[in-house]
C-alpha cells in the first residue's frame, strides 16, 4: 500500500506533495555524487589536457569554485521552497513572468536529456567495445529503455540502485589514484608535468578554455532540486548532502588530475578517448583493461539513470506549473511516480542520442545549465527577503553575485556553434510554450494561473 504525503511541518519544509517522500540524506548523497562523479571525468580528461597540458588542477580548480557557489545558492532556494520544478519554480517566484519560467525549466530538463544522450552514446563507444564488438545504435537504445523502465519502477528503486553504482564508479576512480600513487612512490613519473602548461597557447586561456569542460564534470548537484518533493525533511538533508558531495568530488578530482598528469604524459591523454584507462596501462600493473572499462560502462550508465530521472522531475514540475499540458502532471497511483513526464523524457534522450557528437553535446550542456544557474543566483538575490514558515539554508549576498559574475565569465568560453545550438534550443522551447499555452487553454477544463502556492 502506498504510504500517505508527508504532513505539513515547519521544522523541516517537508509539505505535502502527491509525490512519496523515501529519500533521506544518505540517499540524496549518493544521488548527488553518482550524478557529479559520472562519465565527465572518465572521458574528458583527455580534453582538458588538450588546453592546460599536465596543469589539469587548474580548470578543476576553476570549476570547483564555481560549483561551490552555485551550490550555495541551490542550498537556500531548495531548502526555502521543497518543490520539484527547480530552478524554474524559483523563476516564477521570483519574476512572475510564464515565459521566463517556461525558458528556464525547458533548458533544466533540456541539459537533463542532452547529457543522458551523451552519456548513452558514450556507453555504447569505446568503452564497451573494449568488451563486446556490437553495433552502437541498438546497443544506446535498448540501454536508455532500460533506464526509462527503472526510471518508471519508483525514485527509490532507482536511487537504490544508484548506490551501488556510485560504489562502483567511485571505486574505479579510486583504483586510478592508487595506481597513480604506486608509480610515483616507486620513483616513476614525472612531477614537473604539475606545472607545465599546454605549449599550443597561453596558460590562462588555456585554463578557462579547460574549465567549461571541468565544469561539466561537476554538473549533476543542480538535478537534486527536481527531487525536493521526494525527500524527507529536506532543510537538514539537502545543505549536509549537497556540499558533502561537492566536496567528495573536488577531492577526487584533483587527485586524479594530479596523479594522470604525473603518471601519463599529457600529449598522450589528449589524444585518447579512455584518458584515465591511459593511466592503468602506463602503470604496467597487473590490471586487465576490460575490468577497467567495466567500471566506465557503470558510471557512465549511472550518470545517464540520474539525469534522467532529474529531466522527468522537471518536465512534471513545469506541468504542475501550468507550463506544460497537465497530462505532463500524471502520476501512477500504485508507484506515484510521474510516468507520463518519464515516457516522454525517454523518448525523447533516444532521439538525442542520434544528435551530434559527445564533445558538442557537452557543451551544450554547459551552456544550458550555466543560463539555468545565472536566473536560479538572480532569484535567490531577488527572494532574499520572502518570509517562509519554516527554517531553512541561508547563505550571503555576495555568494549569488559572485556565481553571476563567474557564470558569465564561463558563457564567454563557448564557441559560435554552440551559442548557435543554444539559439536552436530557445526557438523550441518557445514554440513548446505557445502550444503549451494554446492547449492548456482550449483543452484542458477552465484557464490555468501559472502562480504557484509554495
Amino acid at each position: 500500500m502506498a504510504e500517505p504525503a508527508a504532513a505539513p511541518t515547519t521544522e523541516t519544509g517537508a509539505g505535502p506533495t502527491k509525490l512519496k517522500r523515501t529519500v533521506g540524506t544518505v540517499l540524496l548523497f549518493f544521488f548527488i555524487v553518482g550524478d557529479t562523479l559520472g562519465a565527465g571525468i572518465y572521458t574528458l580528461v583527455g580534453t582538458m589536457a588538450e588546453d592546460v597540458g599536465g596543469m589539469l588542477w587548474l580548470p578543476l580548480v576553476l570549476a570547483l569554485v564555481l560549483a561551490l557557489l552555485t551550490a550555495g545558492t541551490y542550498a537556500e532556494m531548495i531548502t526555502k521552497y521543497p518543490h520539484a520544478g527547480g530552478a524554474a519554480r524559483y523563476a516564477e517566484r521570483a519574476f512572475k513572468i510564464p515565459y521566463v519560467t517556461f525558458v528556464v525549466g525547458f533548458f533544466m530538463l533540456s541539459s537533463g536529456i542532452t547529457t543522458s544522450a551523451l552519456l548513452a552514446s558514450a556507453f555504447s563507444g569505446d568503452y564497451l567495445t573494449e568488451l563486446i564488438d556490437v553495433p552502437a545504435a541498438p546497443v544506446t537504445v535498448v540501454f536508455l529503455v532500460l533506464l526509462t523502465a527503472i526510471n518508471l519502477r519508483g525514485v527509490k528503486e532507482s536511487l537504490s540502485a544508484n548506490v551501488v553504482a556510485s560504489v562502483i564508479e567511485v571505486s574505479g576512480l579510486v583504483l586510478v589514484i592508487v595506481v597513480a600513487a604506486i608509480v610515483f612512490g616507486g620513483g616513476g613519473g614525472d612531477v614537473g608535468r604539475l606545472l607545465t602548461p599546454s605549449p599550443d597557447q597561453p596558460i590562462l586561456y588555456g585554463a578557462f578554455a579547460a574549465s567549461v569542460t571541468a565544469f561539466f564534470s561537476f554538473l549533476g548537484f543542480e538535478a537534486a532540486a527536481n527531487m525536493a518533493e521526494e525527500v524527507k525533511e529536506p532543510s537538514r538533508a539537502y545543505p549536509r548532502a549537497l556540499f558533502g558531495a561537492i566536496g567528495t568530488a573536488g577531492v577526487i578530482y584533483l587527485l586524479i588530475a594530479l596523479g594522470s598528469a604525473i603518471v601519463v604524459d599529457p600529449l598522450r591523454m589528449a589524444e585518447s578517448t579512455g584518458p584515465l584507462l591511459e593511466v592503468i596501462t602506463a602503470s604496467g600493473l597487473a590490471i586487465p583493461g576490460w575490468v577497467f572499462s567495466l567500471i566506465a560502462l557503470v558510471a557512465i550508465a549511472n550518470g545517464a539513470l540520474l539525469f534522467m530521472v532529474m529531466a522527468s522531475r522537471a518536465t512534471y514540475g513545469l506541468a504542475e506549473a501550468g507550463l506544460l499540458p497537465s497530462i505532463f502532471g500524471n502520476v501512477a497511483p500504485t508507484l506515484r511516480t510521474p510516468w507520463v513526464a518519464i515516457l516522454v523524457v525517454g523518448a525523447a534522450t533516444i532521439g538525442m542520442s542520434f544528435v551530434g557528437g559527445i564533445g558538442t553535446l557537452a557543451d551544450m550542456t554547459v551552456l544550458l545549465l550555466v543560463f539555468v544557474f545565472i536566473s536560479t543566483n538572480i532569484s535567490c538575490l531577488v527572494l532574499k527577503n520572502d518570509r517562509v514558515d519554516h527554517r531553512h539554508f541561508t547563505i550571503p549576498r555576495v555568494v549569488p553575485v559572485l556565481a553571476v559574475i563567474a557564470s558569465i565569465a564561463l558563457l564567454f568560453q563557448q564557441s559560435a556553434e554552440i551559442w548557435l545550438l543554444a539559439a536552436v534550443y530557445l526557438v523550441v522551447g518557445t514554440v513548446l510554450f505557445l502550444i503549451a499555452r494554446y492547449t492548456r487553454r482550449h483543452f484542458d477544463q477552465g484557464p490555468h494561473e501559472t502562480s504557484l502556492t509554495f
